[in-house]
């Protein structure tokens, strides 16, 4: 199968994953905070759950997923395939209340934290499986740029599912069309992650004379004799990994804010400034804008690489962070316009951080010279670490938004907010960028593993 066909089915499940997440991370703070009106105790306690699940469940995914003797584990396409419909059925979890809005808060917390679990357990499961596609379906730095262009096509279409459904249900305000265009979304998906798991071929696949998709035999795995603390400590001690995990943290955290927030920090620092429908239509281009940048700026990421537009977005986000905090709140239209392109910006450069992590597979595998890639294993100790921003990233800005006046719940939505609850908001929304950039500038600079090491072990391709 040709590189295109391969790219167009893996840039399926791309399509799956951003519909559900786009909408999942958009809505699910704003409707457990301001519809089911969530308690403080119950938010935090669901979220230090979500933060240890979310952690483990990465690395122990992608340890059963490299090291598995069974083929369900070991196959990618076999493990999309199976967790297709189940992560379908997690996806609409959130939006079917459990209790009348506003009653039981024991109810209404384990609503969220199932929610938050189930879901974050079948994405994990799912897109560890594709993000270890990613890595296998080629070795070519040409190659694997071209699935990354499909899939950022894919993600445009998927990521615009927010745009409609703010239409549709003007913001919550009709949630049974919320839920029907939900029950809609989750069909689709599964579809799509099925046509993955069937025609998504990777290098192991088009070299095996047995590549079976729905196996119940055991896979001769070299990898399964080798224990999970050596793999563990052999990916750590990577300095090249450190280096990415201590960047790729403070992204996801500056990213959360960005889409679990957009919504109400819209609603307190823009208001009655936009009808209805045009906060729609921002809040969807606010999804939409990242794949349709890093479609822009593909010939710059093919001719200086990915560790050079990294770097460069990373000054690009102080200054437009610096120049809002310098221009302030009253300055509506620059407002508006910074609050979309620091929500796209950012997520734009997170798509490109598969290139990186690549690398550092294809390093590793050079450096221990397997006979197999631990893709699953990498991204999931990456996950590992990383991952726990989503969680810190909701209880950070609640509790600090509380501190000044910010109440939650139906009341959120009908008061105007003070002026100091504004100015927090808005000294967030600045100051978050601006200190995560310098961080991540100089992290960066550091890091030496630039799109050139494999190739200098001219490993690309190679079976050692």
């Amino acid at each position: 199968m040709s590189i295109t066909k391969s790219a167009i089915a893996y840039a399926s499940t791309t399509l799956a994953a951003s519909m559900m997440n786009s909408i999942f991370q958009f809505y699910y703070i704003k409707l457990f905070l301001n519809g089911y009106r969530i308690n403080n105790t119950w938010f935090y306690r669901a979220q230090l759950i979500y933060l240890v699940w979310n952690a483990i469940n990465d690395p122990l995914f992608g340890y059963l997923q490299d090291s598995s003797k069974v083929a369900f584990s070991r196959r990618r396409r076999t493990a999309i395939l199976y967790g297709a419909p189940i992560f379908a059925l997690s996806f609409l979890i959130p939006w079917i209340p459990w209790t009348a809005f506003g009653d039981s808060d024991w109810v209404v917390g384990m609503h969220l934290i199932t929610s938050l679990c189930f879901y974050d357990g079948m994405f994990t499961y799912v897109l560890l499986a594709q993000c270890a596609l990613f890595a296998e379906i080629a070795t070519k730095e040409s190659d694997r740029q071209t699935v990354l262009k499909y899939s950022q096509i894919a993600s445009i279409i998927g990521s615009s599912a927010v745009l409609f459904t703010e239409l549709i249900s003007q913001n919550l305000k009709y949630f049974r069309y919320f839920q029907i265009c939900c029950v809609v979304i989750a069909s689709i998906s599964y579809f799509a992650m099925t046509y993955t798991a069937r025609y998504a071929i990777n290098i192991s696949d088009a070299e095996s004379s047995n590549s079976v998709l729905i196996d119940s035999g055991e896979d001769d795995n070299p990898l399964s004799d080798i224990t999970l603390y050596t793999l563990f400590k052999q990916i750590t001690t990577n300095k090249q990994f450190a280096l990415f995990v201590l960047m790729n943290f403070l992204q996801i955290f500056h990213n959360t804010i960005g889409s679990n927030f957009f919504s109400i920090f819209a609603d307190n620092l823009i208001g009655s400034s936009l009808l209805p429908q045009a906060r729609s239509i921002m809040a969807g281009s606010a999804f939409v804008l990242p794949q349709i940048l890093v479609l822009l700026f593909s010939p710059l990421l093919a001719r200086f690489g990915s560790y050079r537009c990294i770097m460069v977005s990373f000054f690009v986000k102080f200054a437009l962070a610096l120049a809002m905090f310098l221009s302030g709140p009253s300055n509506m239209i620059f407002l508006i316009f910074f609050m979309v392109l620091d929500r796209s910006l950012p997520e734009a450069t997170f798509s490109l951080f598969n290139l990186s992590v690549s690398d550092i597979i294809d390093d590793d595998r050079a450096k221990y010279k397997r006979r197999a890639p631990i893709s699953s294993m990498i991204f999931g100790t990456n996950a590992l670490f990383t991952k726990p921003a989503q969680s810190l990233a909701p209880m950070f800005v609640v509790s600090f938004l509380t501190g000044y006046g910010y109440q939650h719940g139906s009341q959120a939505v009908t008061i105007p907010a003070k002026p100091e609850l504004r100015q927090a908001m808005f000294s967030m929304i600045c100051l978050v960028p601006i200190v995560a950039s310098v961080i991540q500038i100089l992290i960066w600079s550091f890091y030496s593993l630039r799109g050139q090491r494999v190739k200098n072990h001219g490993f690309f391709g190679a079976s050692v």
